[in-house]
């Protein structure tokens, strides 16, 4: 899997630098050499004259800045694909973040952001910059951070103040790496399992996606960091085979009703009332009407209707997938559809040149424009960025990611969101001076209970790397070794000793994945996305014939039925993260099970979208009192 997935992204990374994502004209590229700003110049801020006055409002900023420079702001590089000579050249108004090629320490990030705010400050606008990144469970870019629970695991735990606690959390291991700009909550009701973002979405009932993504995103705004509700909207509700070019469902058309637009809507209006200053739009379509051009939800609802007063930034090279075959109208209607900065990472520049050409041809309006940048620092104001640029003043609680503060409240999350769909005969929790046979390719890799998203786009495995992929990551099996000592547990890997212990407990579940290539046609657990040695360990747990426990270690409700009857005991665990050890504490029962399903739980693919469920949202039992 790990194989092809490499292949793809080889043959998408040269199709993208040679002809972009778009459909149609595409330009021939940024006009600029890139290389990140990874230098040691970190000047203080006392060594910087502002060429603006922080005080200031908005709207007067915006007056004394020329097109050029609004434009500037309006769009937003790869910190791999520019670098602090084109900063301090053009004054981009944000960049945003990718792991490769970064000194990926927080020190690392931290020299790397301030570098290119000074380079900002030094334009001829010297407007701040602000740098966004996908800190989606954690500051998963910066190595050593502490990875949380996806989304989904947090729905399962449904805990509005430990999710809280989650944001100010993060939001602390964002300062300490300079980074403040956080593209998340994901807000999507997913609806479709077999989307590859299911794990990104905190349930399928949109009333607990609103209450706990608000929760996480008060924590990052008290936390100091700017969240962004994303993606608006339809997200999580794609129908299978609608998706973009080869994908099954990512991208894709979402039918919706106009109750079920109007539910979906309403989690964005919780989020504006909660605070919220960034939005980011979904790749998909609404009823055949891609979400970047939609007008009437951008500017008459979610800007007219919902009062917000924030900046609209768009997702990935998306405006490119528009209706428009040219790039320029695609800037042009993007822009005049209410998207107010352009997520570009190659063609920043074009897209650059575009928006004042079409300033200057009548096809935008001054207005726009002035409209667009004036929410783009405000915000930055309300940042706190206009202040403190140099990130001087910014007050952290911590020295260092990787807090043990921090790692308990993940740990808490973990515990929380475990959910347990079959205990037959009460063989959990594990008893006391049991022996244990640990087993299956999930039991004893970071890479596999952190999922995509993790340091890279997509994740990796610890055997695909040849060691702990997630450094200071605690694993299904450390965890259990951890807690042996005070339960007197004997625990068991090697499977020549298997026929000695007394209980299975069997570690199966997924390949990490991220968007479009998590998309899949079967959920089995033994199917094309699975890891590899589920099938064995299955088989083996089996051929033992001890009571077995099974672990599904996923970012979504697999098909199990062809095994289900097999175990004695199943539990469902959300991509863990790093705290894998709050799973052996809750199967000891030094923690009790809490974790209830977030979404439905179906038999076969065949059901999905229907009432035909095993089990349904809410499912989860617990330990006899």
């Amino acid at each position: 899997m790990q194989k092809r997935i490499m292949t793809i992204l080889l043959c998408l990374a040269l199709a993208f630098a040679i002809a972009g994502c778009g459909q149609g004209q595409q330009p021939s590229g940024t006009g600029d050499s890139a290389s990140p700003g990874t230098g040691d110049s970190t000047a203080g801020q006392a060594q910087i004259t502002l060429k603006y006055n922080p005080d200031a409002a908005p709207e007067d900023i915006v007056a004394s800045m020329t097109l050029e420079q609004k434009a500037a702001q309006m769009v937003q590089p790869a910190v791999y694909n520019t670098n602090t000579d084109n900063m301090k050249k053009y004054g981009y108004g944000s960049i945003l973040s990718l792991t490769n090629y970064m000194d990926r320490t927080a020190s690392g990030w931290k020299r790397t952001v301030l570098n290119y705010q000074k380079a900002a400050l030094s334009s001829e606008s010297g407007i701040p910059f602000i740098y966004g990144t996908d800190a989606v469970h954690g500051n998963q870019a910066c190595l050593g951070s502490v990875i949380f629970p996806h989304n989904i695991g947090i729905g399962a735990a449904n805990d509005e103040d430990l999710t809280y606690r989650m944001g100010l959390a993060v939001a602390e291991e964002m300062k300490l790496s300079g980074m403040l700009w956080n593209f998340s909550p994901c807000v999507a009701v997913a609806t479709e399992p077999r989307w590859g973002r299911t794990y990104e979405s905190y349930s399928s009932d949109p009333k607990l996606v609103s209450k706990l993504s608000v929760a996480y995103a008060k924590g990052l705004i008290d936390g100091g960091v700017l969240p962004c509700a994303k993606h608006f909207f339809g997200d999580g509700n794609p129908g299978y085979g609608t998706g973009e070019g080869e994908f099954l469902i990512d991208r894709g058309d979402a039918s919706l009703s106009e109750p079920e637009i109007q539910a979906l809507l309403k989690v964005y209006k919780d989020l504006v009332d909660a605070g919220v200053k960034t939005v980011m739009i979904s790749h998909g379509s609404v009823n055949g009407v891609k979400m970047h051009e939609n007008a009437y939800y951008i500017n008459d609802v979610l800007k007219g209707e919902f009062g917000f007063d924030g900046f609209v930034v768009s997702d990935w090279e998306s405006i490119h997938n528009i209706s428009v075959p040219d790039l320029k109208g695609q800037v042009v209607t993007a822009i005049n559809s209410g998207i107010d900065m352009l997520m570009e990472p190659q063609y920043y520049n074009d897209c650059y040149r575009y928006i004042i050409e079409a300033v200057n041809e009548g096809l935008i309006s001054r207005e726009r424009i002035d409209d667009a940048v004036t929410r783009i620092i405000r915000v930055k104001k309300e940042l706190g960025i206009l202040d403190d640029p140099m990130q001087e003043k910014l007050a952290t609680k911590y020295t260092d990611v990787g807090a043990a503060e921090v790692r308990d409240i993940a740990r808490q999350l973990v515990e929380k969101s475990l959910v347990l769909l079959k205990n037959d005969g009460g063989v959990l929790p594990i008893k006391a001076g049991s022996r244990i046979f640990v087993t299956g390719p999930a039991m004893d890799d970071t890479g596999v209970q952190c999922g995509g998203w993790t340091i890279e786009w997509l994740g990796a495995t610890d055997s695909s790397r040849g060691g702990k992929y997630v450094e200071n990551a605690t694993t299904i099996l450390e965890g259990l070794q951890a807690v042996a000592g005070e339960y007197n547990l004997t625990i068991i890997t090697d499977e020549a000793q298997a026929s000695q212990a007394d209980i299975t407990i069997l570690c199966v579940g997924e390949e990490p994945y991220a968007e479009w290539f998590g998309d899949t046609s079967d959920l089995n657990i033994t199917g094309s996305l699975a890891l590899p040695g589920n099938k064995k360990a299955i088989e083996l747990a089996k051929f033992l014939g001890k009571p077995t426990v099974a672990l599904i270690v996923a970012g979504r409700n697999l098909v199990v039925e062809d095994y289900y009857d097999s175990w004695d005991a199943v539990v469902m665990c959300y991509l863990p993260g790093s705290e894998a050890g709050g799973v052996a504490n809750v199967l000891t029962g030094k923690a009790p099970f809490s974790g209830t399903l977030p979404m439905p739980w179906y038999k076969s693919v065949n059901d999905i979208g229907t009432s035909n469920y095993k089990f349904d949202v809410g499912y989860g039992l617990k330990y006899p009192q």
